[in-house]
């Protein structure tokens, strides 16, 4: 990683989605965590002051160091073990039905291969495991969207591969999930109109032998 990226990106982020607007949705999203609990994405540690009381351990990682040391300042303080790792979504190592609840909250925008990190995610939970995300996507108007596809590249750039077009609901079930709760809206509050449109849900893995009949009985491939 360059200098932007591990030393003025973090304390952007820092900055910008501390504000009082990302907390309240910070705390409706973490409010269903359950049981043993893996964060994706854990940035700079923005999540630990709004897990729920009864969270008193969770697993967390994230891929850029740069994230590190304000993330290891909230942890001293934030009343709840974190198992910290610095890598990526893609490859986790993690046994198969580890974990009761998986949490992302902006982050699916900016991981490389999405397909593995979801993938992974559906390996890594239990079978009656939840998936809760807050993640910024893809509008609904065609304008917006239209916008969106164009600003995308730009976006990449300035903000460490983030994806402005992204369909997190498609990207979600396609990957083996069952979306049970999704709350579409508009975000006010954020860095651009552009990454205002937000999705929140809950999602839970579908066992891989129903995805793959499904998929077959589609005529698609099973991966």
């Amino acid at each position: 990683m360059n200098f932007y990226e591990e030393k003025i990106f973090p304390a952007i982020i820092e900055k910008q989605m501390g504000k009082d607007n990302y907390k309240q949705e910070r705390n409706t999203t973490l409010s269903n965590v359950t049981g043993k609990t893996l964060e994706i994405g854990f940035g700079t540690g923005l999540n630990l002051p709004h897990y729920p009381e009864h969270v008193k351990k969770i697993t967390a990682l994230d891929i850029n160091p740069g994230m590190n040391s304000k993330a290891q300042e909230r942890m001293q303080h934030a009343g709840i073990e974190v198992e910290y790792h610095c890598l990526n979504s893609e490859a986790l190592p993690f046994e198969t039905g580890s974990f009761d609840t998986v949490v992302s909250t902006w982050t699916l925008c900016s991981i490389a291969d999405l397909d593995s990190a979801l993938a992974e995610i559906h390996r890594v939970l239990k079978p009656t495991g939840e998936f809760l995300f807050l993640e910024h996507g893809l509008a609904e108007g065609a304008t917006m969207k239209k916008l969106q596809n164009l600003f995308t590249p730009l976006q990449k750039k300035l903000a460490c591969g983030c994806h402005l077009n992204r369909a997190i609901d498609q990207s979600i079930q396609e990957s083996g999930f069952n979306i049970k709760n999704l709350e579409r809206f508009w975000f006010k509050g954020a860095t651009s109109p552009l990454a205002s449109p937000m999705y929140r849900g809950v999602a839970k893995p579908i066992p891989m032998r129903a995805v793959y009949d499904d998929q077959n009985n589609k005529g698609l491939p099973y991966r």
